[in-house]
């Protein structure tokens, strides 16, 4: 069996990074700051800011996130009061509705010296919103979900953020991106310099070809080889889904060489020599013909397009199809013996 073989290059270019003691939250200290949604982001984010002590208020429609924020002690108005009150304007919604609720409740409110936060780069890269001139334009974007960043604050830590400064209007624009990734916890840790190009572009390519698309593509063709083969479908399931986030969980912490140093011999010899012969030279062409897709915008069309059709239903048939699958039936049996809720 012949075995594939791959070679990384390492980029010349090093970005800029920051941490604790070299950000002031100084900048902001005086200004408003709107968080526009309560989600898992919104949340975490507004309550982390509000605990660096930063002026909040919470824009939000009337719902349960609404009562929830008013529950947690938060200044809670309509988007449009919100953005009239703020300097800094934090957009924590879903892609998909920033465009709408910009145009009808942000933009009209927006005058020069305020500033727009992103938490990721779509929206203005690929210019569903077109802020006006004298507008600072930045994002923090943090490595984590919003619970997991609510608790390392919590824990007097904080998750990392990728930072960036799209459009510096008042030449106060990097001051304030900082002050607000030290105010969530991020630079605890520690935030990179990026692009809003880069952020979306990485983004996606890693949410499609591993991190989620690729993964379950991963795990469900191993099960089916294994199923197909005659193996016991609980069997399969522990070996091809369960055990995974144990080799995560390495790999996270310790890095790809600390996870096989970490592991029996037999897997790091087997790892080592099949796992390239499985993702190999033909994979690695399509992955570039998905970055391809997105860097030229053709990823993007395609969602926004599917979106205005069908809206929160453009994925209801993929989600049906995974529900129907073998491995989710039986997953649902051996996670009630695992998880006692």
């Amino acid at each position: 069996m012949a075995m594939a073989t791959s070679k990384a290059t390492q980029s010349s270019r090093v970005a800029r990074q920051w941490v604790d003691d070299q950000v002031s939250l100084e900048p902001i200290r005086n200004e408003t700051v709107a968080v526009l949604g309560y989600g898992i982001q919104g949340n975490a984010q507004a309550n982390n800011l509000r605990d660096s002590g930063i002026n909040v208020i919470v824009g939000l429609r009337k719902g349960k996130s609404y009562e929830q924020a008013v529950k947690d002690g938060h200044d809670v108005r309509s988007v449009s009061d919100a953005v009239k009150a703020a300097d800094i304007i934090m957009v924590l919604i879903p892609d998909m509705e920033q465009a709408r609720v910009y145009k009808e409740e942000i933009e009209p409110y927006l005058k020069d010296g305020k500033a727009l936060c992103f938490a990721h780069g779509a929206a203005i890269h690929w210019r569903w919103i077109v802020p006006p001139n004298g507008v600072d334009v930045f994002m923090v974007a943090p490595k984590a979900p919003g619970q997991r960043l609510r608790e390392l604050y919590l824990e007097n830590f904080g998750t990392p953020a990728l930072v960036a400064v799209e459009q510096d209007a008042t030449g106060r624009a990097w001051d304030r991106c900082l002050a607000v990734a030290k105010g969530i916890g991020c630079t605890r840790a520690g935030v990179i310099e990026t692009t809003f190009k880069e952020e979306v572009e990485t983004d996606w390519f890693g949410e499609q070809v591993n991190l989620c698309g690729g993964a379950h593509s991963l795990i469900l063709a191993a099960f089916e080889t294994l199923i197909e083969a005659g193996y016991r479908p609980e069997v399969a399931y522990f070996e091809c889904l369960h055990e995974l986030k144990l080799i995560v969980d390495l790999i996270q912490r310790y890095g790809i060489t600390g996870m096989y140093a970490r592991v029996s011999e037999t897997a790091r010899y087997g790892g080592l020599t099949r796992g390239p012969y499985v993702i190999d030279a033909s994979v690695k062409a399509r992955m570039k013909e998905v970055l391809k897709d997105i860097q030229e915008g053709r990823f993007a069309e395609e969602w926004v397009s599917i979106y205005k059709k069908e809206g929160k239903n453009a994925f209801e048939k993929y989600m049906r199809a995974l529900e129907e699958h073998e491995i989710e039936k039986v997953g649902k049996r051996i996670r009630s013996m695992i998880w006692r809720e």
